[in-house]
């Protein structure tokens, strides 16, 4: 154990956008309709990309049982 102390009591952390904030000055009140927007349009993104990967793998399925019965 070392008798360093850590004197600097702020924690800066980073928000979504990529910019740097100090918990210790920061008394913004969050948007819960905000954060309800980008949970939804997470999950839309994420629904559109299983859709598409299944059709995908649909469609090779469909070619490859083309290709056996020729």
């Amino acid at each position: 154990m070392s008798g360093e102390q850590i004197t600097n009591n702020s924690v800066e952390t980073q928000n979504y956008e990529g910019e740097l904030h100090s918990s210790k000055n920061s008394t913004k009140r969050v948007d819960i309709n905000t954060l309800l927007n980008k949970v939804r349009a997470n999950q839309k993104k994420e629904k559109l990309e299983s859709t598409i990967f299944f059709s995908l793998v649909a469609a090779i399925i469909v070619v490859t049982g083309i290709i056996i019965s020729i």
